[in-house]
């Protein structure tokens, strides 16, 4: 079968759909990844085929950091990156993806690409849709914690009654006007709010994350299944530099330090504190800079910073992580059985930073409070045996999920089930 996966975003966006495609793959079918042109050649690197589908976003290295400045700013930062990038581009979008599915057996869609939706109601073609973290649900049972107000994780006590009405006023300013008229103008009916429960599939939602880090909810879609999370560590697109390997062979344990593939271009001051806060416990310390505009001018010994590193290889020989709080990183945190400082920025990352708190094994601090005082301080704390027993009890429960073959085995069956009803009309028809 040719299955089409649509996503849109960072790493933490694409790596989920590559680790579910070379599953498929290996099982005998065409995956397709249709994403940013941006990403052809890593996509085409994994030995997967690829699809361009507006909207381009060029990279932070071409266009500077401006443009990633505004999407990761916490208050405005989605509003922006949907109503200024996404949704005046669904047309694009739509037009690109209709190219795409000419020919394919299923489309999955991801929560920040609605032009998806769309092309699989008009065409009436199978489709999946997916979440990549709980956020995504907007769970008046497990509200969620947006970046610029923390505290409304204590509203909780007020039930979801209370919570539903809250969530809903907020999810009615979100109007997505662009794509509701383009939908309008395409005959389909309203489904709902393109951003939130319009995204989701009548078939089937994967959830693809674990249920050890968020447990499914009365008001999720009924449609809903978990995966686990889909693990993709592109070990043949970069190998662990060797100058890391000799640094990781000639000591003790380090404290990694690190802000994905985002949050890393709007770093400011990081990986300075970063570095005052590892001298300040004595620790050595690993830098994922991302970029070299991010290397500190000295590096004091015991530290060592590279632009990039395969969390599996890595984060297993440290002693504790200090990240930004996307999905696709809190996840390798949490296979990795290493305790974590999570350092929210913007979009699902605090809710995401909530839940791993849950779990016991991190910590939160706010970029605002993010000072080499405080940053030992929490460290300190983490670095106790509790939180390292606990991390490696959640490591251990990750370790035997599958996410990947989950959400291949229920591709499947909704192929199976499709390719089931087409065998019946055939034969009712007597041919």
């Amino acid at each position: 079968m040719r299955i089409v996966l649509n996503t849109f975003g960072s790493f933490g966006d694409i790596h989920p759909y590559m680790a579910i495609a070379m599953e498929l793959q290996r099982r005998g079918h065409t995956p397709v990844i249709a994403a940013m042109e941006g990403y052809r050649e890593k996509i085409l690197g994994a030995g997967l085929e690829f699809a361009p589908v507006r909207p381009d976003v060029p990279p932070p290295k071409e266009q500077g950091t401006e443009l990633v400045e505004k999407i990761m700013e916490p208050k405005t930062g989605p509003r922006f990156l949907m109503d200024g990038l996404v949704f005046p581009a669904v047309r694009d979008s739509y037009e690109d993806l209709l190219k795409a599915v000419a020919g394919a057996d299923l489309l999955v869609t991801h929560p920040a690409a609605p032009a998806g939706p769309l092309v699989g109601r008009k065409i009436g073609m199978p489709w999946i849709s997916t979440v990549l973290a709980p956020m995504s649900f907007v769970s008046a049972y497990d509200p969620p914690v947006p970046p610029f107000w923390q505290w409304t994780r204590k509203l909780s006590v007020l039930g979801p009654g209370i919570m539903g009405f809250l969530l809903n006023t907020m999810k009615n300013s979100y109007k997505a006007k662009a794509v509701t008229d383009f939908r309008d103008e395409l005959g389909l009916a309203d489904t709902g709010n393109p951003m939130f429960e319009g995204q989701h599939s009548p078939t089937l939602v994967l959830a693809l994350f674990s249920e050890v880090f968020a447990k499914p909810q009365p008001d999720w879609p009924p449609q809903t299944k978990l995966t686990g999370f889909c693990f993709y560590d592109g070990h043949h697109e970069t190998q662990m530099p060797p100058e890391l390997l000799r640094f990781l062979d000639s000591g003790g344990q380090p404290v990694v330090f690190t802000l994905g593939s985002s949050a890393v271009w709007v770093a400011r001051d990081f990986f300075q504190q970063s570095i005052e806060a590892a001298q300040r416990l004595g620790r050595r310390a690993v830098l994922l800079i991302g970029d070299e505009r991010n290397r500190p001018h000295t590096l004091p010994e015991g530290v060592i910073a590279v632009d990039y590193a395969p969390y599996q290889s890595l984060l297993p020989r440290a002693c504790a992580m200090v990240h930004h709080g996307g999905v696709g990183t809190t996840s390798q945190g949490l296979l990795a059985g290493v305790p974590t400082l999570i350092v929210p920025f913007a979009f699902d990352q605090s809710d995401n930073a909530e839940h791993a708190y849950r779990l016991g094994t991190s910590r939160t601090l706010y970029r605002k409070n993010y000072f080499a005082p405080r940053v030992a301080k929490e460290l300190h704390k983490l670095l106790q045996p509790a939180y390292a027993r606990r991390a490696r009890e959640v490591s251990q429960r990750l370790q035997q999920e599958d996410g990947p073959r989950r959400a291949a085995d229920l591709i499947e069956q909704v192929l199976s089930g499709r390719q089931n009803r087409s065998e019946e009309l055939v034969y009712a028809s007597g041919d």
